[in-house]
């Protein structure tokens, strides 16, 4: 039995369709409307269901359609829809990622990375300008303990050879310290030089930054991520003091009996709700995004990104356990007249449990990365599908990749979820392994196949459901597109792709290329 292409509801037609007694009369309107319409070039079939109308559209005309359409627009199929022609083109900022140096890359991070880099690649492929910005945490007090640590502990050629590594064993040995009154003072005193640019202590602060930079870049290739700017909190020490003096300014900063600095946020102005910017010895806040604390900084980096780059939307990409901080951010800002902080976003995303290495707990986020590798290169080689490669390591890493991302991309981007190696490396099932597995086979088509005349086909062949299942899938992708489009979030893409495998691989067993006759393996190939 054909199932239709479209159906129309009678009751959505009818104002008083709460009515019990109305399930017959649906039905006979649903008759003498279906009676009424007439079949045209596109609509082949017309027929009345139980209370709706059902129209079936020309085969031909819908295979002729998709396929001039994805051969025409090749890898811009989707974004040429009209779905996005009134859709104006917007300069997006986003911030993603952003590590603290010398502390454990965490999977939050990571979380971040590629949430971050899918929103930025997104708005890329729908024609927006976008800026990637690492905002890194890269001052504070710890940065005292951290220069403490490595004039005691700390080792040249480690910093150059494994920064990361490095830095987080020094900040590990110096906190076991840290509670020793003389290690406080020292701790003090080196941040206090680094905040007076003393020239000894900024070139080692800065060396702790840029050998640490180099090795997130190098990381991050592995990830297919990369930043337009390294920004950090160091980049906004003197424009944070402006901003106080603003604050000052208008009026908005209070002190409580303490002397703690804070900017009443309640309606009613009654400090039922207010965020702490300033403690009160006087120094603005860093150590923030954890607390109900907003730091100057913040809100400069804000205020200084839209003089340099003018932005449309600035969107953060951070754990769900700082909403409230950015809600606050973008309330102070709004208060201090700068109508653009509603054009500002927090993309909050839920905890993943259960990620460990072999090893045990995830320190780095290479440890993941080579984690998902060799377990990808042993399922490899046990696999009866494998074929011979140049550079096994390389397909184990991007498959494992895939197979990382999918498993996070699958639900909200809000729900916390439990991390599986197992169930995320199957190659059956809804993983990216299933995913590049089924992009390897037909790639392998298309080269034993694809010299084959692409243009000028007969679509007359193309009509077993099988074809017309996958055909119908691509003519919704521009739909799933627009809706990530709109919500950001990724798993509407993720979710279409997996039911297209899952068609590709239908077809693709009953509709042999191999075998059939030429006018047959010729639109099956296009397909």
């Amino acid at each position: 039995r054909r199932v239709a292409d479209f159906q129309l509801s009678i009751a959505s037609l009818t104002e008083d369709s709460c009515s019990p007694c109305l399930a017959q009369d649906l039905q006979l309107q649903a008759q003498k409307l279906a009676e009424k319409l007439k079949c045209d070039a596109v609509v082949s079939g017309i027929s009345a269901g139980p209370g709706t109308v059902n129209f079936t559209i020309n085969r031909e005309l819908l295979a002729k359609a998709v396929l001039q359409q994805v051969l025409k627009d090749g890898s811009e199929y989707g974004v040429k829809s009209e779905l996005f022609s009134a859709v104006p083109k917007k300069k997006a900022l986003i911030e993603f990622s952003s590590p603290n140096i010398a502390k454990k890359f965490h999977v939050g991070h990571l979380r971040s990375t590629l949430i971050g880099n899918f929103i930025a690649n997104l708005k890329i492929a729908l024609g927006h300008e976008v800026t990637r910005i690492n905002y890194l945490g890269d001052w504070g007090m710890q940065f005292g303990l951290l220069g403490v640590g490595f004039q005691r502990f700390g080792n040249k050629e480690k910093l150059e050879s494994s920064p990361l590594q490095h830095l987080f064993e020094v900040y590990v040995q110096i906190n076991k310290a840290a509670e020793d009154e003389n290690t406080k003072k020292l701790a003090k005193d080196f941040f206090r030089k680094l905040e007076e640019h003393d020239k000894q202590t900024m070139s080692l602060w800065k060396q702790f930054r840029d050998f640490s930079i180099e090795e997130y870049i190098r990381i991050y290739k592995r990830l297919g991520v990369h930043f337009d700017e390294y920004s950090g909190e160091s980049f906004y020490q003197e424009k944070s003091q402006e901003v106080l003096k603003m604050l000052e300014d208008k009026g908005l900063l209070q002190k409580t009996r303490e002397g703690t600095g804070i900017v009443d946020l309640s309606e009613e102005k009654d400090l039922s709700t207010f965020s702490t910017v300033m403690r009160s010895d006087g120094t603005s806040l860093y150590i923030t995004r954890q607390f109900l604390i907003i730091s100057f900084r913040d809100l400069a980096a804000a205020i200084d990104r839209m003089s340099k780059h003018s932005w449309d939307a600035m969107i953060y990409v951070t754990d769900k356990s700082q909403s409230s901080h950015f809600q606050h951010l973008f309330q102070i800002l709004k208060l201090m007249g700068y109508d653009w902080a509603e054009r500002c976003q927090h993309v909050s995303f839920g905890r993943v449990q259960g990620m460990k290495t072999r090893r045990g707990e995830v320190v780095f986020l290479e440890d993941v990365l080579n984690e998902v590798r060799s377990r990808m290169l042993q399922n490899m080689a046990s696999a009866k599908t494998t074929k011979e490669m140049e550079d096994p390591v390389e397909a184990a890493e991007k498959v494992g990749l895939a197979a990382l991302i999918i498993q996070d991309f699958r639900g909200l981007l809000a729900s916390d979820y439990q991390f599986s190696w197992d169930r995320a490396l199957q190659s059956r099932g809804d993983t990216g392994v299933f995913l590049q597995y089924t992009h390897a086979r037909l790639h392998s088509l298309e080269q034993m196949h694809g010299s084959e005349q692409l243009t000028d086909v007969n679509v007359a062949c193309l009509q077993e459901p099988e074809a017309l299942s996958v055909l119908q899938h691509l003519l919704r992708y521009d739909e799933v597109l627009y809706r990530s489009s709109q919500d950001l979030q990724p798993k509407h893409i993720v979710s279409y792709l997996l039911t297209l495998s899952h068609l590709a691989a239908v077809a693709h067993k009953t509709l042999p290329v191999r075998g059939s006759d030429p006018e047959q393996a010729q639109v099956r190939t296009v397909l």
